[in-house]
């Protein structure tokens, strides 16, 4: 088996090497292929990538949000995770109730424009104040709509009744191991085009019990792999952990397939400077183990041990 790292580093490089040119959604240009699998065996260390330096604290504080089933950025803010900002700043800046200076395209020209990008600064710092001690107008601007959370945790059927897919995976992998229905999907045709700040990237996820062993297979419809992906693979290893942990069970491994898989040409650079760099060792989860129920845990019973990476690498957010 391809270790963790190196699945991930030989992505970039097939990418580079034959990914076709594209446009997409934030005009933009990628390069891209369809169709791509890694696999990551979790008893090898955690998978979070050393050859750059991967904030644990901000992926663990967006899964805890996943798994609480919110979809309000307030709660990532009073956790200094900044990740999902730009949508919910772009409801804002796009309402009738803005009357700061124009953020057309804010993603793009903070970029290329030392002076907007002072004037961009300006105005996320103030949503962000807003957000977090202003309830009514975090309510307003600071709701993604039926995001992951959402669809995980009350997914909401035809007869107005909603469904916790996260905790119907939970019980049917615990009374029922050889199901080959532990699935749980984000991806609601209904709610996609209309109700969705995003629709979901991570569209289904899927586990797996085999020799007392959890494993999950994540479909991803759209990944960004310098920035996204790195993410994914951590998030979705850590959920795997906390899912086995509750139900008394080893890891195995997390298989992570990929639908559209693309670099931003605005990335480039950056991923070659990654891939000139040297794999390290990598780190152990340690979860606390007083806690049992995936829904019971916070930030302060998740540590990474043994990190040590290479320094981080900055690239711009395509919005």
């Amino acid at each position: 088996m391809v270790t963790s790292e190196q699945a991930y580093l030989d992505l970039c490089k097939t990418v580079l090497k034959s990914g076709t040119r594209k446009g997409d959604r934030t005009n933009t240009g990628t390069q891209s292929v369809f169709g791509y699998q890694m696999r990551f065996d979790l008893k090898e260390g955690f998978p979070l990538l050393t050859t750059k330096r991967v904030p644990f604290r901000l992926i663990a504080s967006e899964l805890l949000w996943f798994i609480k089933g919110d979809t309000n950025i307030q709660y990532l803010l009073k956790h200094d995770n900044n990740i999902w900002n730009e949508w919910a700043f772009k409801s804002w800046v796009e309402s009738d109730e803005y009357q700061g200076p124009d953020m057309t395209d804010f993603g793009n020209r903070s970029q290329q424009d030392p002076e907007f990008n002072a004037l961009y600064k300006g105005q996320m710092d103030k949503f962000k104040e807003k957000i977090l001690h202003d309830d009514d107008f975090a309510s307003k601007y600071g709701d993604l709509g039926s995001v992951y959370g959402q669809q995980w945790r009350a997914w909401k059927t035809s007869k107005g009744e909603t469904i916790d897919q996260l905790k119907q995976v939970i019980d049917s992998i615990k009374h029922n191991p050889n199901s080959r229905r532990h699935i749980v999907s984000a991806w609601n045709p209904e709610d996609v085009p209309t109700n969705m700040a995003l629709p979901p990237c991570h569209t289904m996820f899927q586990f797996y019990v085999a020799d007392g062993k959890l494993s999950c297979q994540l479909y991803q419809r759209s990944a960004d792999i310098f920035l996204g992906v790195p993410f994914n693979i951590a998030s979705y290893a850590l959920l795997t952990h906390l899912i086995a942990h509750e139900c008394n069970l080893d890891v195995g491994d997390f298989i992570h397939t990929l639908g559209d898989a693309h670099i931003y040409s605005n990335h480039v650079e950056q991923v070659k400077t990654q891939l000139s760099r040297e794999p390290k060792a990598l780190p152990s989860l340690k979860i606390n183990g007083d806690k049992q129920s995936i829904f019971d845990f916070e930030m302060e019973d998740l540590e990474v041990v043994g990190y040590d990476s290479h320094p981080p690498i900055k690239a711009p957010v395509a919005v």
